[in-house]
């Protein structure tokens, strides 16, 4: 974990999974690390059954959920699809890489990204891995990304929280004896000092005891994240490089003491991975950056700050990218200004720069450029291009042109979830219903897990007048994210449509049925947990 911002309720996600916030000094701030079961390779100590008494893989994976769908209806929640992909294709690649980290219940990890000016990424029960947009910006590299991305998965490899949970519940009995102790002092005439000072002093070992673990956690998760970023092929100094950037931030608010912090000293965490550099060379193949990488940092650096002071100073950026020897830079510059220009209504400018930006790719005759990764961005080009086609105020004819766009973009990447909502928002809006609906209930059915396909259906039904369909999609939206009662109202809107079949009344009776009961199993489990 790096430092967390105060823009985001942490204290009551803390709270929500159980554990004693304590922060010390500036920077200090509380951690939610994470946790997974399954085998370790990395030499690292097993767990044994302390963590799964303490939270099983199940009721963490669950709990992960809880916290996602709050995160999910904060707007700072970055819900852009290109970033989101890019996240998890990358981070799936690190979690190929990470031996045991899915655990024993095999859970699919999410990484998603938050609009915050700080540098920061965090690791929440089940495999959630967020990261800020900063960071995203912030990295000048992809080895730089890995090996954030890699340390936060470390917390997930190692089970931190129910580690965590574990070390408190034993720490909860300290501050206990020492109360009984300092009554025993005080009846003997040693004084309120004295009994005073006594029961002080179990608190304080009790709080010393919590941070000894969260800096033993971070190193832990450093010692993984760098197998786990070299396992991929990725440059270890970008660890190195990484904290360097992150001092040089943390000088400006200061830094607490070692023996005070939450978090090792950025600087002892630097000289301890340029230790484990000297002892693994670096990979014989180092990957090199892809243009996806570029293109997100864009994307992200328009979207952190909306405002015209932000769109004022992204533009600069940009611009002063372009002058940039760097081929990769220079077209992730004119994608960023395509992108900015869509986000000001500039259409004839938007699709000019991504023409651009595309164009900038292709081999120049004669010129060898080592830049290139052999990945060109197409996927990323055809989603903007889409973008731009389906954006207010374009006549029917091209909108008719996206269709056709996004159609062939999927054909090309079909297993990219971005452009499979884009084409049917592109069916949406060119009135093709039919094919949307055919297309969405094949995607659902495929998909289960995507609140947005039931939000797509839902909007394709309305359009249809097909009420009874519409309420139902949007109940299985609810219940995604979390909002079971909202889901059952929806429910109750479907049975009351006039053009509610036999059928639809029968699916809507056994899923209220369902989702009843659910909501019944909640509220005991919530009243058990408060009793």
């Amino acid at each position: 974990m790096l430092q967390l911002s105060p823009r985001w309720p942490w204290r009551r996600v803390a709270a929500s999974v159980g554990l004693v916030v304590a922060t010390a000094g500036a920077l200090a701030a509380p951690t939610v690390p994470v946790l997974h079961g399954g085998a370790d390779t990395t030499g690292l100590p097993t767990l044994g059954d302390t963590a799964r008494a303490d939270l099983s893989p199940f009721l963490e994976r669950k709990l992960g959920e809880e916290i996602m769908n709050d995160i999910r209806r904060d707007p700072d929640y970055l819900d852009d699809d290109a970033i989101i992909e890019f996240l998890n294709n990358f981070g799936e690649n690190l979690v190929s890489f990470a031996p045991g980290a899915r655990g024993e219940t095999n859970a699919d990890f999410f990484f998603f990204a938050v609009r915050d000016p700080m540098i920061n990424a965090f690791a929440l029960p089940g495999g959630f891995i967020g990261v800020h947009s900063q960071l995203i910006i912030s990295a000048q590299s992809e080895s730089e990304l890995a090996s954030v991305l890699s340390h936060e998965i470390g917390h997930v490899q190692q089970r931190h929280i129910a580690r965590m949970i574990g070390q408190q519940k034993q720490d909860a009995l300290l501050p206990l004896a020492a109360l009984l102790l300092a009554a025993l002092v005080g009846k003997a005439g040693g004084g309120a000092d004295a009994a005073m000072g006594v029961m002080l002093g179990g608190q304080g070992l009790a709080i010393q005891r919590q941070l000894n673990f969260s800096r033993d956690a971070e190193r832990e998760a450093d010692r993984v994240g760098f197998q786990t970023m070299r396992a991929a092929g990725y440059d270890t100094s970008g660890m190195v490089a990484f904290f360097k950037r992150l001092q040089s931030t943390t000088r400006v608010y200061g830094e607490a003491p070692a023996w005070l912090s939450s978090h090792p000293l950025t600087g002892e965490r630097i000289a301890d991975i340029q230790a484990r550099i000297r002892d693994n060379p670096k990979p014989i193949h180092i990957r090199p950056d892809s243009i996806e990488f570029h293109l997100v940092r864009a994307r992200a650096r328009v979207l952190q700050d909306e405002s015209q002071k932000g769109r004022d100073e992204a533009k600069s950026t940009f611009d002063s990218q372009l002058a940039q020897p760097n081929t990769q830079q220079q077209t992730a510059a004119m994608y960023g200004l395509s992108f900015l220009a869509l986000k000001q209504g500039d259409l004839k400018g938007a699709q000019s720069w991504l023409d651009k930006a595309k164009a900038s790719t292709k081999p120049r005759p004669g010129v060898f450029s080592s830049e290139r990764s052999g990945t060109d961005g197409s996927a990323m080009f055809a989603a903007l291009g889409t973008e731009i086609k389906l954006a207010p105020g374009q006549p029917p004819a091209v909108v008719h042109q996206a269709v056709q766009d996004a159609e062939a973009a999927y054909q090309k990447f079909p297993l990219s979830r971005m452009l499979a909502r884009q084409y049917a928002d592109a069916l949406i809006a060119d009135g093709q219903l039919d094919k949307a609906a055919q297309f969405l209930r094949d995607q659902v059915q495929q998909y289960r897990e995507e609140p947005k396909l039931y939000d797509q259906l839902a909007k394709t039904y309305a359009a249809q007048g097909k009420i009874a369909l519409q309420h139902m999609a949007l109940a299985e939206s609810y219940v995604l994210s979390g909002a079971l009662p909202a889901a059952v109202d929806q429910l109750n809107l479907a049975r009351k449509a006039k053009d509610v079949s036999f059928y639809d009344q029968a699916v809507i009776d056994a899923r209220e049925r369902e989702l009843n009961e659910r909501q019944k199993d909640e509220k005991k489990e919530k009243k058990d947990k408060d009793r």
